[in-house]
């Protein structure tokens, strides 16, 4: 009876290492969670208007993950980003363009981070009766040459020329690659807010103008040119000519914040997904490169 109680204990004993020995490996595995160092600081973003919506989002999804951190989104145009970036007004500045080809801005204080490609379309009202332009028709129409659309298939209808502000870099790149390099003529109206122009090319018989396919719907109609559309095979192909990085300028390196900030937007979650979703390009795929 004793030798029977004895082997008891002992195999209790036994029982309550191995027991032990299991709760200490399975308390190894659970992550410290005390030691993860939440995100948290404040992130101003302000330039494109183009990317703005992008951004937008984006830091909506960010910000519910990471609800110790603040971001605003702004507009203004790439100029006004590249400018408030570089004089701290802002911390990270939104751009069409390379910052090398902003003038008054000392580019190599400024760190460019390109997220995303974006195209952009020529459009102009429904009713005007044209659904291609060759380069050489739009580079009249905008220099002046060509007044009424009659003269390019279209209606007998007066064009109506919306310019985007001397500041916008969604300008720059139309006059850099669609205009080859020709200075547009003072049209009938400026603007640079991309949902103005919307507005008014949408409500305005006979205007055109330019925009992120973004802001692309029925109630304008998205010029081809030269027959092709804005679509991700025909940038890559060299067929289309109106497109842009979107980048994302910091002075200097950036803070630990705006890292993870730039970092989710170039995640696959954000490239694969928002940014197709609103007609965007990831900028992961794009196979033709540009230089400032």
């Amino acid at each position: 009876m004793r030798r029977k109680t004895l082997i008891d204990i002992v195999l209790a004993l036994l029982m309550i290492c191995v027991l032990a020995v299991a709760g200490c490996g399975r308390k190894e595995a659970q992550p410290d969670t005390e030691a993860q160092e939440k995100i948290s600081g404040t992130i101003v973003c302000a330039g494109s208007t183009a990317m703005q919506p992008l951004v937008e989002e984006a830091a909506d999804k960010f910000m519910a993950r990471n609800p110790n951190v603040q971001i605003t989104v702004q507009g203004g145009g790439s100029g006004t980003g590249l400018s408030q970036v570089s004089q701290g007004a802002c911390d990270i500045g939104m751009s069409d363009i390379f910052a090398e080809e902003k003038e008054g801005i000392d580019a190599s204080q400024l760190v460019d981070h390109k997220v995303i490609v974006q195209a952009f379309a020529v459009v102009a009202h429904p009713e005007v009766g044209v659904d291609s332009l060759t380069k050489k028709q739009l580079q009249e129409i905008f220099t002046g040459k060509i007044t009424n659309w009659k003269e390019v298939g279209g209606r007998n209808q007066k064009i109506f020329l919306v310019n985007r502000a001397k500041g916008s870099g969604t300008r720059a790149t139309f006059k850099k690659y669609v205009l080859d390099g020709m200075e547009e003529t003072k049209g009938d109206v400026e603007q640079d807010s991309s949902g103005t122009v919307h507005k008014i090319v949408s409500e305005t018989p006979g205007a055109i103008s330019y925009l992120g396919i973004a802001y692309l719907n029925d109630k304008v109609k998205a010029i081809k040119i030269d027959g092709a559309a804005p679509t991700e095979e025909e940038i890559a192909s060299g067929k289309y000519p109106f497109w842009s990085y979107g980048h994302m300028y910091t002075e200097g390196e950036p803070s630990k914040v705006e890292q993870s900030f730039i970092d989710y937007i170039l995640s696959d979650e954000i490239q694969q997904g928002l940014v197709k979703e609103m007609y965007y390009f990831p900028v992961t795929g794009m196979q033709v490169e540009r230089r400032p």
